[in-house]
């Protein structure tokens, strides 16, 4: 995979710093008679990014669903500042929630994250296919752009996934639980690769269950339990008190908190 490099950040095409700004007033997100998110209320600073966190079944999942205007919610409102949806709002979604079986190109996939902007065509346009063939570079799958999509594995699925999202270019990045599934050494690119959207002003919202990953290295985290237990820099959030309301770690037992991972949402 070609590594981000700080030149790269650098020359990166900075946004307006008013342009990716996310305010959640009394958010609340229901299945029917089911609530799945409650009064949720607070900002996602342009250029931010944040973990989002919590037990399964906490509602991180529906959060980003409704940010990502794909569900409605049923009280309260979601203000996207500057963002000219949906091209300026990309959402990367569980890899087990797309039907692998299209028959599909991994070029023409990732290529779908132009399609926003220049209108859904049957094939790849030209002037897109440098953009395209340069994202699956950065993540390791030039050489099976012409692959079928139901080809790779899983974690090469989630490389697809984020060169789509490259492709893209947004201004707002949602992704769900994208490490899954995927060995160590992806994860660690994919990581750089979410704090160099960071560095050129992106605002990045993460649903994660890896507590070691938020805290090296997210600045900022949400812990959700259907409502807001917690929302803030990282280290402030994550207090043994809050982490055993969440669900996420047992009351200690002699010296040392004793914790246990979220399962995705």
């Amino acid at each position: 995979m070609k590594e981000p490099s700080n030149q790269d950040a650098a020359e990166a095409w900075r946004r307006d710093v008013r342009c990716g700004c996310v305010r959640l007033r009394d958010l609340t997100v229901a299945y029917r008679d089911r609530v799945a998110v409650e009064a949720v209320s607070g900002v996602f600073a342009a250029g931010s990014l944040t973990a989002i966190v919590g037990a399964n079944g906490a509602g991180k999942t529906t959060l980003l669903h409704a940010i990502a205007g794909l569900v409605a919610p049923r009280h309260g409102s979601i203000e996207i500042a500057g963002a000219e949806a949906p091209a300026d709002l990309a959402y990367l979604p569980q890899s087990d929630s797309i039907d692998r079986d299209f028959p599909i190109s991994v070029l023409e996939f990732a290529a779908l994250g132009g399609w926003a902007r220049i209108g859904a065509l049957g094939r790849v346009p030209p002037e897109l296919r440098p953009r395209v063939m340069d994202a699956l570079q950065t993540v390791g799958l030039a050489e099976l752009a012409g692959r079928m999509l139901g080809e790779l594995s899983v974690g090469q699925f989630r490389r697809a996934l984020f060169a789509r999202v490259i492709v893209q270019d947004a201004a707002i990045v949602l992704l769900d639980e994208p490490f899954s599934g995927i060995d160590a050494a992806t994860s660690e690119h994919l990581l750089k690769l979410m704090q160099r959207w960071h560095g050129e002003g992106r605002t990045v919202m993460v649903a994660l269950h890896d507590l070691d990953q938020v805290l090296a290295i997210f600045p900022e985290t949400l812990l959700l339990a259907r409502r807001a237990l917690a929302w803030g820099e990282t280290a402030a959030t994550l207090t043994l008190e809050k982490l055993v309301e969440a669900g996420l770690a047992a009351p200690p037992r002699g010296p040392g908190p004793r914790l246990r991972l979220a399962m995705p949402s």
